[in-house]
């Protein structure tokens, strides 16, 4: 005996079954071949991958930048590149730098002392097919620490190709910057160095600004000529293209500055009393010949007494019967 509910036997609930099976197969269908068509904007280059249950994931394609409506397939991955001019930079001022809070490369000069190092990186992802498509293969497989503490993929929005720059550009970035300052001496970039060394010239601030701008600008020309070179030697490919590193700013520790500015205020106030004593021996001198000049001319001095006698002074007594009141013709001796 076969039970059947409000009259429908299994063969009904069968059939259902096989109907709703049909239906999401038919979406799921429709749905991968909706998502088998992509496109890139005009900054970015798309490198696709194929997908699915049984399928591979080698490489299918790439699409270039300001693509048309392009058939990726069925299940295939797309990775989206950046395909513009990018940066990264390295700075003291919190929350401008591509790392979070106060940024600085610090590495010594010659002479020991520590340099904070500030300045951006700029370049461009390298556009050709087979170039990108070794970067997705070495670097689009992997996930990179992002600066929200997650793991992500260098396709992965701006997180992913931030912590990709983080981990694998900025150390050698950082490694260049170390061996072209260390042929440096502080006093050679920063000139108020001078002033907390042991150097004859400190006062006077040791070394010219225009020699620090100088010798600033040969490390910067230097890093700008090895920079792609050491960056295809450690990434295994020229993966970056038109790379140019731009040095803002060098900057002291913070003890060090500290040491700076005393040593400048020292010196401000030597500079001061100097400036007094010279201003006493001048006044001394301008004294002196005064009273030659007295001497030789006695009335004079006379003069210059009068001249010196203050408008709300109406009579001016020096003593032995002698008294002068401004307005008067003529002096009169007191009675």
């Amino acid at each position: 005996m076969r039970l059947s509910v409000g009259g429908r036997g299994p063969r009904f609930f069968a059939v259902v079954a096989a109907g709703l099976t049909a239906l999401i197969v038919a979406l799921s269908l429709l749905s991968s071949f909706v998502d088998g068509w992509d496109r890139t904007d005009a900054g970015q280059i798309a490198v696709v991958r194929h997908g699915g249950w049984f399928g591979d994931r080698n490489i299918r394609a790439v699409i270039d930048p300001s693509s048309s409506l392009r058939w990726t397939g069925m299940w295939s991955v797309v990775h989206k590149y950046p395909a513009q001019q990018r940066f990264y930079t390295i700075t003291s001022d919190a929350g401008h730098g591509d790392r979070p809070g106060v940024d600085v490369v610090e590495t010594p000069s010659s002479d020991g002392v520590q340099m904070g190092i500030e300045g951006t990186f700029y370049f461009s992802l390298n556009l050709d097919h087979q170039v990108i498509s070794d970067f997705d293969n070495k670097f689009g497989t992997r996930q990179f620490l992002g600066s929200d503490g997650k793991a992500h993929y260098a396709y992965d929005s701006d997180a992913g190709w931030s912590g990709f720059l983080d981990q694998i550009i900025r150390p050698v970035i950082d490694n260049d910057l170390r061996e072209q300052i260390g042929d440096f001496r502080c006093a050679d970039l920063v000139s108020s160095c001078a002033l907390v060394q042991n150097n004859p010239n400190a006062q006077t601030g040791g070394s010219q600004p225009g020699a620090n701008n100088s010798n600033i600008a040969k490390i910067q020309d230097a890093i700008n000529q090895s920079l792609e070179a050491d960056l295809k030697a450690t990434l295994g490919n020229a993966f970056l293209t038109n790379v140019h590193f731009n040095l803002v700013r060098i900057t002291l520790p913070a003890n060090v500055q500290d040491a700076v500015n005393k040593a400048q205020a020292a010196y401000a106030q030597v500079s001061e009393a100097q400036a007094r004593v010279a201003q006493a021996q001048a006044d001394a001198d301008a004294n002196a010949a005064r009273q030659k000049g007295y001497e030789a001319c006695p009335a004079c001095a006379q003069i210059d007494i009068m001249k010196a006698i203050p408008p709300n002074v109406t009579t001016f007594a020096p003593g032995a019967g002698f008294a002068v009141t401004p307005g008067a013709p003529t002096a009169k001796p007191s009675q």
